[in-house]
């Protein structure tokens, strides 16, 4: 399963389940971490995950696994989720913004503006109550479109959502996909791109949620691109390259000097795992990149 497919099948919520976790979340910090990198990393507060690399469990079942790790936020969650978080004591991380979002079609397309900017004017307050501060947003596919016409376009239709971002405290991300892989003809495809974007739209509300994993199939230069344009970067997304699984020593990204790249910077965000598990133990990979990036 990918994330387009996941989208199209909707989440998979079970039954109403209320448990009681520990505060201390022992399992994680009775590991050690031999890489040395333990006082450098991303902390606790700051990791998270995204759901649908999960998606065979069920919220009500994963959340307290999740807690027992340590975590306490989870990416790429609908509104109609948002409920189930509040119950579990969970933040979402990155919020999508519709029940339904489709990753192909986005902000490059004017005749959608008028559609996107109903529904994210509706959901945005939403967030807000709940105390979510972060939305993700896409491009969409070329379609034949021009890059610099697709700038045009979706600056003009972010530009005109800003306003309500910027009374209500929430940053509106956009993503950056690899479209050599894994998603064809996605215009939102090269950092250079959606930094341009940014300056477009210019508001500190507009930022990148700037994926390791895609970055690296489609553009490399990782560490150097992270401290050249890391002002642009509100949110980060880890996955293994190649296949997007897990982020240990089995492929070939190096994550605990991208993950010293990114504190160098300063940054304060959320960085959520995204990849897919391929362990008979699905967490396994999950508690590991938890230690590997903390």
């Amino acid at each position: 399963m990918d994330r387009r497919s996941f989208l199209k099948a909707g989440s998979l919520a079970g039954t109403g389940l209320t448990v009681s976790v520990p505060a201390i979340a022992t399992e994680v910090l009775a590991q050690a971490d031999p890489s040395g990198h333990a006082n450098n990393g991303i902390p606790l507060s700051q990791q998270s995950m995204c759901y649908w690399t999960y998606g065979f469990m069920s919220l009500e079942e994963l959340l307290p696994k999740l807690k027992k790790m340590g975590l306490s936020a989870i990416d790429l969650i609908t509104p109609k989720d948002w409920p189930i978080l509040k119950e579990h004591g969970f933040t979402c991380s990155m919020a999508y913004g519709r029940e339904k979002e489709d990753i192909t079609t986005g902000f490059i397309d004017e005749q959608l503006h008028d559609e996107l900017y109903t529904a994210y004017a509706k959901t945005i307050p939403q967030m807000a109550e709940y105390g979510y501060k972060s939305m993700v947003v896409f491009a969409g596919n070329r379609r034949g479109r021009n890059d610099l016409d697709g700038l045009r376009t979706a600056a003009k239709g972010l530009k005109r959502l800003m306003p309500i971002a910027v009374e209500h405290g929430v940053t509106v991300q956009l993503e950056v996909f690899n479209s050599k892989v894994d998603h064809p003809d996605y215009m939102g495809d090269s950092t250079a791109w959606a930094v341009t974007l940014c300056d477009l739209v210019d508001s500190e509300n507009f930022k990148i949620l700037w994926d390791i994993y895609h970055m690296q199939v489609q553009e490399g230069n990782i560490i150097q691109t992270i401290k050249d344009y890391h002002p642009y970067f509100g949110h980060y997304h880890t996955a293994g390259v190649p296949g997007r699984h897990e982020i240990g020593n089995n492929q070939e990204i190096y994550y605990p000097a991208v993950i010293q790249a990114i504190k160098d910077t300063g940054y304060t965000g959320y960085l959520a795992h995204e990849f897919l598990p391929t362990e008979e133990d699905k967490l396994q990979g999950l508690r590991e990149a938890i230690r590997i990036c903390g």
